[in-house]
């Protein structure tokens, strides 16, 4: 299972949106949805939360999943399970890993999350 997930934020009013692609066995789900309004490190944390929660509600827990984003700071705080800025929302989204079998994380360069990129634009025009 590969999960890939983004926040896309509008700078001047916080609006943020979440874009996350799901594939299973080389099927594609794409799913875009509003976020609170928020900075965009705390978006892409709540973006790796909605991705997880996704899969879990359709595929159940005790995963084998591949994460990737293109946020340093997600990817740095996962692998050091420490966040001194975003430790409520790491403490979320290490209790949802913690429901898989196995979860590997690894950042990935913004040009290859193209995918969830694109859905997360998307996300922010269902606000308005």
């Amino acid at each position: 299972m590969q999960l890939y997930t983004d926040a896309a934020t509008t700078p001047q009013t916080n609006q943020s949106a979440a874009g996350i692609l799901l594939i299973d066995q080389g099927q594609q789900h794409q799913y875009k949805q509003v976020l609170p309004d928020s900075d965009n490190h705390t978006a892409e944390f709540l973006a790796a939360i909605a991705g997880f929660k996704i899969l879990l509600d359709s595929y159940g827990p005790d995963q084998v999943v591949f994460f990737y984003t293109d946020s340093q700071v997600v990817a740095e705080s996962v692998d050091k399970a420490y966040s001194k800025h975003f430790a409520v929302e790491l403490a979320t989204l290490l209790h949802l890993q913690d429901q898989c079998q196995v979860v590997v994380t690894q950042w990935i360069a913004e040009s290859e999350n193209h995918g969830a990129h694109q859905l997360a634009q998307q996300g922010l025009h269902l606000k308005n």
